[in-house]
């Protein structure tokens, strides 16, 4: 393997690792970078431009008490200037409805196609495959003899502790 291609591999995995970041903290110029202008997502119902998903999407997880993507294994197959991947994901979001708090967490896929222009690697097409879903009442702790010590906790862009240094 050429040193380009792990460096291309450590961009990509780099790229998307800011997606997550950009979700959870609710960080429109950060998610904004992720994306070619004419990038689209399709997450089931259609592709759409990735900027309008990435507005209603930070609309929606604001209204969230919390979220959590977390990113597993990554298949990524590069040729030349393009790339496809296939990275997993857990998406945990706790949310107060109106019975209570709740929590929803999904698996699935993103299977991601990707370009490399003036040495940047970005997204341009994005179609999500949903593996499976759990929902439920949350049983998030936050205080007590477990938790009540670990008071840094996250939060949405500026005031995360990674943003602050707290």
């Amino acid at each position: 393997m050429t040193t380009d291609l792990v460096a291309d591999r450590l961009a990509i995995a780099d790229l998307l690792a800011r997606y997550a970041r950009a979700i959870d903290r609710c960080d429109a110029a950060l998610l904004a970078g992720v994306w070619w202008p004419e990038a689209t997502c399709d997450y089931g119902s259609g592709p759409v431009p990735a900027a309008a998903w990435a507005e209603a999407t930070l609309v929606a997880l604001r209204a969230m008490l919390r979220t959590q993507h977390f990113l597993g294994q990554s298949l990524i197959d590069i040729d030349g200037e393009t790339a496809t991947a296939e990275t997993y994901c857990r998406a945990w979001h706790e949310a107060e409805t109106d019975s209570g708090r709740v929590e929803m967490e999904v698996g699935g896929r993103y299977l991601d196609e990707l370009l490399k222009r003036g040495g940047e690697w970005r997204i341009s097409r994005r179609r999500y495959v949903m593996d499976w879903n759990r929902n439920g009442p949350s049983s998030c702790a936050w205080d007590g003899p477990l938790y009540g010590t670990l008071c840094r906790h996250g939060a949405r862009a500026p005031d995360d502790p990674s943003m602050t240094g707290a």
